[in-house]
This record gives C-alpha cells, sequence and structure tokens, in this order.
C-alpha cells in the first residue's frame, strides 16, 4: 500500500508531492507549491523547503523538529497563482501536533514564478 501525501488530495505522496521534492515535476501552481511545502514539512524535507523559498527571504537553513506530526491542511483562499500568472497568494491552516499538543498554523503566504518556477516568497 502506498503512503498518501500529506497535502491531503488523497493521492499517494509518490504521485503526488512526491514529484515536486524529487525533483521530477515543478508546480504549476502558487498552491500547488504550497500544498507540496507542507508535505515537505511533513516529511521533513529540509531542502526541497529551501529550494522552493525565494533567495531574498531565504534563511540558511530550516529546522524540523521530529517531535512535530503534520497532520493535515486546509487552504482557504487564493488569489493569482494560476499558471499563467507570475504571483499569487494561498492562505492556508496547517495542522499539527507538537509533543502531543494540537496547533495550527495559519498564514497567507505569497508567491511570485521566476524562471518557471513557483517560489515562497513571505507571509502577508
Amino acid at each position: 500500500m502506498s503512503t498518501p501525501c500529506p497535502c491531503g488530495l488523497g493521492v499517494p505522496l509518490a504521485e503526488c508531492c512526491g514529484r515536486l521534492h524529487d525533483g521530477h515535476a515543478l508546480a504549476a501552481t502558487a498552491e500547488q507549491l504550497m500544498r507540496s511545502r507542507f508535505s515537505a514539512f511533513a516529511v521533513g524535507d529540509a531542502d526541497y523547503l529551501l529550494a522552493t523559498w525565494h533567495p531574498s527571504t531565504r534563511p540558511k537553513r530550516v529546522a524540523i523538529d521530529p517531535a512535530d506530526v503534520w497532520t493535515h491542511l486546509e487552504i482557504v483562499g487564493r488569489s493569482g497563482g494560476g499558471p499563467f500568472h507570475t504571483e499569487g497568494t494561498v492562505e492556508f491552516r496547517a495542522h499539527y501536533e507538537a509533543h502531543g499538543t494540537p496547533g495550527v498554523v495559519r498564514e497567507n503566504s505569497r508567491f511570485v514564478r521566476e524562471g518557471g518556477r513557483w517560489l515562497y516568497v513571505d507571509a502577508v
């Protein structure tokens, strides 16, 4: 049985965000990049997070706490970010458990497309 993708689309990880994580595909939309970044947090792929972070705001490293379990993602809204746009925002709620305590990260993320690739910029 294949592992379901953490992004919540109901597709196996290898056929969904895993293709983006391993470089076999690029996100076609800002939402797809958002979903793949959530999945990267869930599977502990800090390299992917850094690779999809805009150079102007990218930290030197990303620390992922293995005690954090990312449980599910809710997309609340989006603006732009489609296949023919160069910028967009995705508002989301990322649910997790840290050391057994549930929590939610709420953010309206800003994305840009440069050189054909969507990149995370920051929260607005």
